[in-house]
């Protein structure tokens, strides 16, 4: 692997949410250890599973992996960050200032501009903290899915330039407070990221055309402030041995291949590594070990001649249940590269072919639903809240307003402020509110972000809540929260999209309870991109269906309500014919 090749200090692991950056950092670290490096990996990802790859409760400590000598692992909590942050900033006026200063300066910390901050607090000191990391040859950052990581990467000079402006006075108290006592630190941070001799950055693809385009951005966003120093991997590439006959399989091979020649022009020129698909689960330290080797290197197994997948439900059973309402919100909501946006559209074609009215939109930075609905259907509305587009209109209409009776230097403030990262998480959640109105009269179908990203969005909704429940309550005024919209099953489904896969079933089981605490019942789960629910004579994909039941079962009769699966198909679901048929296809069952 190139990307391995004499390796600097520091290596960052970067992709959209489900394209195993995860699992090539764990295994990365391994094969270094097994050079006789002593490496330390560090997880800064909201939606963490490094414990659950390596089968050991690691946390935010540094622990060692006694099975790889020379291994050691630390997850960052971002959560618990943002409270020992929050406690740090709030400890020394309690007390001091008057009880309602201080519950302003707690609600400012509250958002998810705080988390954001606070994780990269504890990040910044592996950077630039010699004697924390002086004892090991590599430090390997499995970072969170593309679009929180650019932001958590723009931090450095975001606020390194705000401080250096001398702005961080009484009105910036909240995220900033912690940030002004450690201008040199983020110097230094910003320094070492961008230091080709001391940091490298590996993007994490798949073979598909829309995940190439989208690491592409990545790529020349981080470029942009920086990191130069790039390399790419095509992780879960099809082998063209593993083909054979099977129609499935030659299908995906000559996709895969297909956008594999595409490769954006800007990601031409970096160094590249394909990892090819495995037959087995990147869980275990065999597994993981086996993960970068060529498929020559791994063993032949026998393979069972087939699978024995028991009578399931198909993604058009769910609709039944939701079109029976006859309008309401529909959410789906999963870690990225579950397939979000084809189901979201599937189900919204599904719904209007059926002559109900409906209204699809995204809230995904990382969405190509114009891609995944190339057609036009009667009662179906398609639009995308574009992060960028309401992010400026928000900042227009507060410049406007707040701006209008500011002088010169209070404004350039308030613009500064607004440049803060969670401006956009505002901006995301007014776009959101407004859809979610029209969910009185026909349906709503929303394709929610990945994973981290959705977790953002409800902890914005919920402070917007209480905000809303704090000024109705003064009034003795009758009101619905877009909260309460979310909480009442009445009017709002969540679906939550998951693969039957280890990691992805862990991670939407998390999101479920994360949902549950904030007073949310998802009503079902869908299995997508199923191996075990079509037949198919390919050893590799074979393998890969048996290694799904477990997690289909653990789905059916542990997470879910109810739930349905959704077969890997030949065909990429483009258009409303095929997204009817995917909607309408019935798992194989025995």
């Amino acid at each position: 692997m190139k990307f391995l090749e004499q390796p600097p200090r520091y290596l960052f692991f970067t992709g959209k949410g489900g394209v195993g950056k995860t699992s090539i950092a764990c295994a990365s670290a391994i094969q270094l250890a097994a050079a006789g490096r002593r490496v330390l990996l560090v997880s800064t990802d909201p939606a963490s599973n490094v414990g659950q790859v390596f089968g050991v409760e690691i946390g935010n400590r540094i622990v060692g992996i006694d099975a790889v000598p020379g291994l050691f692992a630390l997850e960052i909590d971002p959560q618990a960050a943002a409270q020992a942050y929050r406690d740090r900033i709030v400890g020394p006026v309690r007390g001091v200032l008057p009880e309602a200063v201080v519950k302003g300066i707690e609600e400012q910390l509250s958002g998810a501009c705080t988390t954001e901050i606070a994780a990269f607090d504890e990040f910044t000191a592996l950077l630039t903290d010699s004697a924390l990391v002086a004892g090991y040859d590599h430090i390997i950052f499995d970072t969170a899915p593309t679009g929180h990581t650019i932001r958590l990467l723009q931090l450095p000079g975001a606020w390194t330039g705000f401080l250096d402006e001398g702005k961080g006075d009484a009105s910036c108290l909240g995220p900033l407070a912690g940030l002004e006592k450690q201008r040199s630190q983020y110097k230094s941070a910003v320094e070492a990221l961008a230091d080709p001799v001391r940091t490298r950055l590996i993007l994490v693809a798949r073979a598909q055309a829309a995940t190439l385009r989208e690491v592409a951005r990545t790529h020349e966003e981080l470029a942009g402030i920086g990191l130069k120093q790039q390399y790419l991997v095509i992780n879960g590439v099809l082998p063209e041995a593993a083909v054979g006959g099977d129609l499935l399989a030659k299908a995906i091979f000559k996709r895969e291949q297909a956008d594999l020649l595409d490769t954006p022009e800007a990601l031409k020129a970096l160094s590249i590594d394909q990892v090819g698909l495995k037959p087995f689960n990147l869980v275990g330290l065999a597994a993981l070990r086996k993960l970068l080797v060529t498929d020559a290197d791994i063993a032949a197994s026998d393979i069972p001649a087939a699978t024995v997948l028991p009578e399931v439900p198909s993604l058009s059973v769910l609709v039944d249940g939701i079109a029976a309402d006859g309008h309401g919100l529909v959410m789906l909501m999963g870690k990225g590269g579950v397939g979000k946006t084809t189901l979201a559209a599937a189900v919204a074609v599904e719904l209007a072919s059926r002559g109900l009215a409906v209204h699809l939109t995204t809230s995904d930075p990382a969405a190509h639903l114009s891609e995944t609905l190339a057609g036009s259907l009667e009662h179906l509305t398609v639009n995308r809240i574009d992060p960028h587009a309401e992010t400026e209109r928000y900042r227009q209409q507060v410049l406007e307003s707040k701006g209008a009776t500011l002088d010169a230097q209070g404004r350039a403030l308030l613009e500064e402020d607004l440049r803060s990262p969670c401006t956009e998480e505002i901006a995301v959640f007014q776009a959101f509110s407004r859809v979610i109105r029209e969910a009185g009269k026909k349906f709503v179908v929303m394709d929610t972000a990945p994973t981290g990203h959705t977790l953002l969005l409800l902890d914005a909704t919920g402070a917007y809540h209480r905000e809303i429940a704090r000024q109705m309550s003064d009034k003795h005024m009758h009101y619905t929260t877009p909260m309460m919209q979310l909480q009442d099953p009445r009017q709002t489904k969540v679906l939550i999209a998951t693969l039957a896969e280890t990691t992805p079933v862990l991670e939407a089981a998390n999101l479920q309870a994360d949902l549950r605490r904030a007073g949310i019942e998802p009503w079902a789960w869908i299995i997508n991109n199923s191996v075990a629910a079509v037949q198919s004579s390919s050893p590799l994909l074979r393998q890969r269906a048996i290694n799904e039941l477990a997690q289909i079962d653990l789905v059916a009769h542990t997470h879910a309500n109810r739930y349905a699966v959704v077969p890997l198909i030949q065909d990429e679901p483009v258009g409303v014919e095929r997204l009817r048929a995917l909607a309408n296809c019935r798992p194989v069952t025995d």
